[in-house]
């Protein structure tokens, strides 16, 4: 380990930040959108200031080394084997759900999700003419496990053609076991159901869990499914634009890659392309180093509440930066308690119905990817605001 120092303030605002530029007033700390306030592994950085030496940037290719990248990263960090003809490129994790699902449906079909669940799932399937068919998770001690006997019966349902995996999950924090995959994927698979996996938070796992990718865990996983992944979430690159789908079945591969030149999302940038080379390659410590901060965060988080706000909770974090808050002791919806933090505390968190009108109400979600003083401040803000509700 080289003990990266993430605990550097960086101003943000005024730099196009969506994270930091959303609201007009400075005052506010915005503890909201999946975007972490640290720099970019240094390897990275060095990449990209050899791109910019160049000086000329013109339409990109895909090079070999960007395969070869990816091949080495998941089979040495998930030992997953990954053969390049599966590899699709394209500009995000959320273009790359939207031409999944058009490719794999048709107008009508549904789509099955787990909520509360990230809320571009919701859009992404809208926008391609699909219904979405909800599967709610159930709490369980201080997480969430899935509701078997609805995920099945949803499954049986005629129109539900695809399941929409966020694996790791957001918002709930679950890291997915190797048997709970094994057993979604039965369950689709005897169901004539196809997996789309969103796992662009694989690499953002807590001390004591092991991420598996859906499609590493058995063939019938694998023939059955399509992966969305990327470096931009986990090395806090997203504004590179720079995603990709591996998919072993040759027929839903060409489909989504039909899709991907119709929607015309199949060019990337040569930055994204040079910032993924050097994640995968020479960055493998920083991410370590990355998620021991974000767990010493999160701990730092759990010790505040229990002593400062006895009518919240918080659920366990297994994997991604953001955290779960259960405020339902506290007598507010997820939105009044979100405005009152905005207005009366100047912290901006995000509300949990955005992540499902019923299954998020009553929880709010902090990113925790932040130095720790942003964090201490952010609390304090809160407390302010809920402590004496």
């Amino acid at each position: 380990m080289k003990n990266y120092d993430f605990s550097k303030v960086i101003d943000r605002r005024h730099s196009g930040s969506v994270k930091w530029d959303h609201f007009a007033d400075d005052e506010v700390l915005p503890l909201w959108v999946a975007d972490m306030d640290f720099q970019a592994a240094p390897a990275i950085q060095e990449a990209l200031r050899r791109r910019v030496d160049h000086g000329v940037f013109g339409y990109a290719q895909v090079d070999d080394g960007y395969y070869d990248a990816i091949i080495s990263w998941q089979q040495r960090r998930h030992q997953w084997t990954v053969d390049r003809s599966s590899i699709l490129y394209t500009t995000g994790v959320v273009p790359a759900a939207s031409c999944a699902i058009k490719a794999l449906t048709l107008p009508g079909e549904k789509v099955l999700v787990m909520t509360p669940v990230y809320n571009c799932f919701f859009s992404s399937i809208r926008n391609q003419g699909c219904g979405i068919a909800e599967s709610a998770l159930k709490r369980e001690g201080d997480s969430y496990v899935v509701d078997w006997g609805h995920f099945e019966r949803q499954c049986q349902d005629e129109k539900v053609t695809v399941f929409l995996l966020c694996n790791p999950h957001n918002p709930a924090g679950r890291v997915w076991t190797r048997e709970e995959l094994r057993r979604m994927g039965a369950i689709c698979a005897e169901n004539h159901v196809r997996v789309i996996s969103d796992e662009i938070h694989c690499e953002l796992v807590m001390p004591g869990h092991t991420f598996v990718p859906f499609a590493a865990v058995c063939e019938q996983n694998q023939r059955n499914s399509v992966t969305l992944c990327s470096p931009s979430k986990s090395f806090n690159i997203a504004g590179l634009q720079n995603a990709y789908v591996i998919c072993s079945d040759e027929e839903m591969r060409r489909r989504v890659d039909r899709v991907i030149n119709i929607f015309e999302v199949c060019d990337v940038n040569p930055f994204g392309i040079e910032a993924l080379k050097a994640a995968y390659n020479e960055s493998e410590e920083w991410i370590d180093d990355l998620c021991q901060y974000v767990w010493d965060n999160y701990l730092c988080l759990k010790e505040f509440v229990a002593c400062r706000l006895p009518k919240v909770s918080v659920c366990r974090l297994e994997g991604t930066y953001l955290a779960w808050l259960d405020i339902r002791q506290l007598g507010l919806t997820s939105d009044e308690a979100t405005q009152r933090l905005l207005h009366d505390g100047k912290v901006f968190v995000s509300s949990g119905t955005l992540y499902g009108q019923r299954d998020g109400d009553g929880y709010l979600r902090i990113n925790l990817a932040c130095p720790r003083a942003t964090l201490e401040e952010g609390l304090k803000r809160i407390e302010k605001v809920l402590a004496y509700i």
